[in-house]
């Protein structure tokens, strides 16, 4: 009997090392310090509802609940992209789980459906202050909860991204990149920022489309190795319909071009209030986004430089930059508030 119970736990142990890999655990990072970030830069913000601006439990639990969700809905959607991507995958990436048959396709959706409940369903609690009892904030108005309507937004952005049944932008170029983009840039930031304060600010949908910018042409980065499995179903990316290396070109300023808003929107006034549009320190603010602009276009440089490259390996450097430079911007806005 001792035996079964050792095999059992060792059989539900790879199979939960199996659903883990593939929730592409690798790309959660972005996401969970996306909303840590946000959450950190609202409460140092000018717009802080708190008078008192106390780490309270009810702040560090919106907090956690807000990056444990934003992490879920990430798996959920690299669930469903795979789901919906397995002819291509089983060309480009046979070793995933779903085109190696390792996990069947009726079990992948089942768990893309868990995620998706488990992302979404908890951020109906997630309500700021004046609310800080979980009683208070489940029955809190609607017009309340605007955590969970931009998560819900999230989440239909990666459906209409990969569900052909929801339009699958991931076929039409640009398109596919700003269904990318907007999630898991804008709304990510602004996501965060909804777990301590209003978004009903310029300021953090100011902060998201600086990331929602970058992602718009550093997405692009992974496509360029897809490309003979995205062209024999139908996905026509950027480097597909524009060709390798004007594709490279076009992709290239959106590295670094976009980090020059930080300290730009750290000395313009804000046209709807007092002060800045970025309420942080002034100084920080300006160094993070004239170091992030270099290292853009230190990334964008090694991309023009040989951009077939891109097309050769299946994880070329910029890619790897791309996520680095997200998390570093992410702890960077975090320091530039709590400063």
């Amino acid at each position: 009997m001792g035996g079964i119970a050792v095999s059992t736990v060792r059989s539900f142990a790879s199979r939960a090392r199996l659903y883990f890999a593939f929730t592409r655990p690798f790309t959660l990072l972005p996401p969970t310090f996306g909303v840590v970030s946000g959450a950190l830069t609202a409460f140092g913000s000018a717009h802080n509802p708190d008078p008192a601006r106390r780490f309270s439990a009810s702040v560090l639990m919106m907090i956690a609940l807000g990056s444990m969700t934003a992490a879920l809905l990430n798996a959920a959607s690299n669930v469903i992209n795979q789901y919906h991507d397995l002819e291509i995958d089983r060309r480009n990436k046979p070793q995933r789980p779903l085109a190696s048959g390792a996990i069947s396709t009726v079990a992948g959706v089942r768990f893309a459906a868990l995620l998706y409940v488990l992302a979404l369903v908890p951020t109906w609690l997630v309500v700021v202050y004046p609310s800080t009892t979980l009683w208070e904030k489940a029955t809190a108005p609607p017009g309340d909860h605007q955590c969970f309507f931009i998560y819900l937004a999230g989440l239909i952005f990666t459906l209409v991204y990969s569900d052909p049944a929801w339009g699958r932008s991931k076929r039409y170029g640009i398109w596919a990149n700003l269904t990318i983009a907007v999630p898991r840039g804008c709304l990510l930031k602004v996501a965060g920022w909804s777990t301590v304060g209003s978004v009903l600010l310029l300021e953090p949908w100011y902060i998201g489309s600086i990331f929602l910018l970058f992602l718009l042409g550093a997405t692009s980065s992974k496509d360029f190795s897809d490309m003979e499995g995205d062209m024999a179903h139908g996905c026509l990316t950027l480097p597909i319909r524009l060709g390798v290396e004007r594709a490279a070109r076009f992709i290239a300023p959106f590295f670094c071009l976009p980090w020059l808003l930080i300290p730009l929107g750290a000395w313009l006034p804000d046209p709807f209030g007092a002060g800045p549009v970025l309420t942080g320190d002034r100084t920080l603010l300006t160094l993070l986004g004239l170091a992030l602009f270099g290292w853009g276009a230190w990334t964008a440089r090694l991309i023009l430089r040989d951009p077939a490259a891109l097309a050769r390996s299946e994880n070329h450097p910029s890619w790897t930059h791309m996520y680095l430079m997200m998390m570093f911007a992410q702890i960077g806005f975090a320091i530039a508030y709590l400063d």
